[in-house]
């Protein structure tokens, strides 16, 4: 395809996607079925430019003057794709696929500065969305929120119990891998910019062998600061399709327990591959109707990765960030709030309870774990700044906390994912 076909292509995911109110991933995933035409670097291209196009809806919406997907598409292309108005011409001259192009919107655009739009717009953050930034980021809550319109990276966990880092280097057939900044186990392969496709390293020999995982590196440092130890009893209330369960895995060095559970069995299914294939032998896997009442008081450290908005990975899901409502995020407050009083029952006394969103609003963060405190006695909020400290050291990009107890990564920050970890110790009286 041409890039006329592949911008047209965009423009109808999008109004898809407006008419039909459904997720990009399903818009692309239908129009690349009915395109069977189109090839692995088109589909790619394509899908980059609806993400890139939602990552910056509101201002590129502002620059044109106009909200619709054929709009702010080209928006997209001329602002971050750097095609200009004369490479746009040349490129769809005698292109029969090729949308109309908006010459004298995309020439008044050039113009327009985003110092002047309202800060939300400037944000590309849902105007509802601010006080909670500005809440959690002071002033700085405008450069946090469009770090998380960026592109994101392609971040890889070795899995330490069948692989070192420099051997998974070696291995990939990616030329600009390399070490995470702050990850002790992780691998970086930058995002790149326009159609540029990042690799499939789920074909290489080392993935299939066990070697690696993707995994945000936000992600990678949450489960290392749960501080998981060999022989220890550890509960992973909300495991997911088991990321951090593989992770705890190899901090635990394959002894001790951990009992991966969650209540959605579609969510778990992939948990039972990976284990294998990252030669995991000590995790159980409990379904959701399983009995969980013997684990009761016996964990040494149980981890809750809540359901949340998600509003931290919306980087890699940006159309999640615009269908986002005041209701839900009330809904998954209650969730957590649940959620937590539910796990608090199978820490043992002196154990800890380590509670985690990839949400970087506070409702969903410090409040939830402020409201867990006075529900319950006998709970000490423990520093986890000062476990980042131990781990990590103080030379590496530091992320949000105002007293160390509770921490917020952010792209900004942390150039991860947005996460949110606090861990409360069990008293043992």
């Amino acid at each position: 395809m041409r890039l006329g076909g592949r911008v047209q292509a965009a423009i109808e995911v999008l109004e898809d996607m407006a008419a039909r109110k459904r997720p990009a991933s399903e818009a692309l995933k239908d129009w690349g079925l009915s395109h069977r035409f189109a090839g692995a670097g088109d589909r790619a291209a394509i899908g980059n430019l609806v993400y890139d196009t939602l990552r910056k809806q509101a201002s590129a919406a502002w620059l044109m003057e106009d909200d619709g997907p054929a709009a702010t598409v080209f928006a997209t292309l001329q602002r971050d794709w750097g095609t200009g108005l004369a490479d746009l011409q040349q490129a769809f001259a005698d292109d029969k696929f090729a949308p109309e192009i908006p010459v004298e919107a995309l020439e008044r655009a050039k113009t327009r500065d985003l110092a002047f739009a309202d800060p939300h717009i400037e944000a590309d953050l849902p105007e509802w969305c601010v006080a909670s930034f500005e809440e959690n980021f002071e002033e700085e809550w405008v450069a946090e929120a469009r770090a998380l319109a960026g592109r994101p990276p392609l971040d890889l966990r070795v899995n330490t119990l069948k692989a070192d880092r420099d051997k998974v280097l070696k291995s990939l057939d990616a030329k600009e891998a390399k070490k995470t900044v702050i990850a002790r186990h992780g691998i970086r392969i930058p995002p790149g910019s326009g159609a540029r496709r990042l690799p499939n390293v789920q074909a290489e020999a080392g993935y299939q062998k066990g070697w690696f995982e993707i995994q945000d590196e936000g992600s990678q440092i949450v489960a290392d600061l749960v501080y998981a130890r060999p022989g220890e009893q550890v509960l992973d209330y909300c495991a997911g399709a088991g990321g951090k369960t593989l992770a705890l895995a190899a901090a635990m060095e394959n002894s001790g327990q951990i009992h991966a559970h969650d209540a959605d069995r579609n969510r778990l299914a992939p948990i039972w591959e990976r284990l294998k294939r990252a030669g995991v032998r000590n995790a159980q896997v409990h379904q959701p109707k399983d009995d969980l009442s013997p684990l009761k008081g016996r964990m040494d450290r149980v981890l809750v990765d809540a359901p949340c908005t998600g509003s931290g990975t919306w980087r890699r899901r940006p159309d999640a960030k615009w269908r986002l409502t005041p209701d839900l995020l009330e809904t998954r407050q209650s969730e957590q709030a649940a959620v937590l009083d539910a796990a608090k029952d199978f820490v043992k006394p002196g154990g800890f309870l380590v509670y985690v969103t990839c949400s970087v609003f506070p409702e969903e963060n410090e409040q939830q774990v402020y409201a867990f405190g006075e529900r319950h006695t006998g709970w000490e909020l423990v520093s986890v700044g000062e476990v980042w400290q131990d781990l990590y050291g103080f030379d590496k990009p530091q992320p949000w906390s105002s007293d160390l107890d509770c921490i917020t990564l952010t792209p900004a920050s942390t150039a991860t994912d947005g996460f949110f970890i606090a861990v409360m110790q069990r008293s043992v009286a």
